[in-house]
């Protein structure tokens, strides 16, 4: 079986970690969130190469994608309206919304990459499972 390339491989490790997050969460909160809990779908897609995996992956970025749009727009607005009330603390630290905006995009676009790269497309391929094609004499 052919080993996933690196970049791919970082990705099935964040996926991983998220994955045991969203579980660990939805026990905490007896409550199922499908933003979070449908990256399973895609790790197990990804670890067995399936056919399928490489479009759910798209799919779920793509989905990624617009929440954080629409999270960003709604952050625009309020503070529009009240500069003071936005605001990101976490456990009583305040986090820089500049911050934020540059390590959510640098995770949408190094998803985006690994998704659309050629070796993501050849390492889910199925030809390349079943190994090279034989020539007829």
């Amino acid at each position: 079986m052919k080993r996933p390339h690196f970049a791919m491989l970082l990705l099935i490790c964040l996926y991983l970690v998220t994955s045991v997050i969203a579980v660990w969460r939805t026990l905490a909160t007896q409550s199922l969130d499908l933003f979070t809990i449908g990256v399973i779908p895609v790790v197990i897609g990804l670890l067995l190469r399936a056919e399928w995996a490489g479009l759910l992956l798209k799919i779920y970025i793509a989905i990624q994608t617009i929440a954080f749009s629409a999270l960003g727009m709604t952050a625009v607005i309020a503070y529009q309206i009240t500069p003071e009330e936005v605001k990101v603390v976490f456990k009583g630290q305040q986090i820089s919304i500049s911050l934020i905006v540059v390590v959510v995009s640098l995770l949408l676009l190094f998803q985006w990459w690994v998704a659309l790269s050629k070796s993501t497309k050849a390492y889910l391929s199925r030809a390349e499972q079943a190994g090279p094609p034989v020539a007829k004499s």
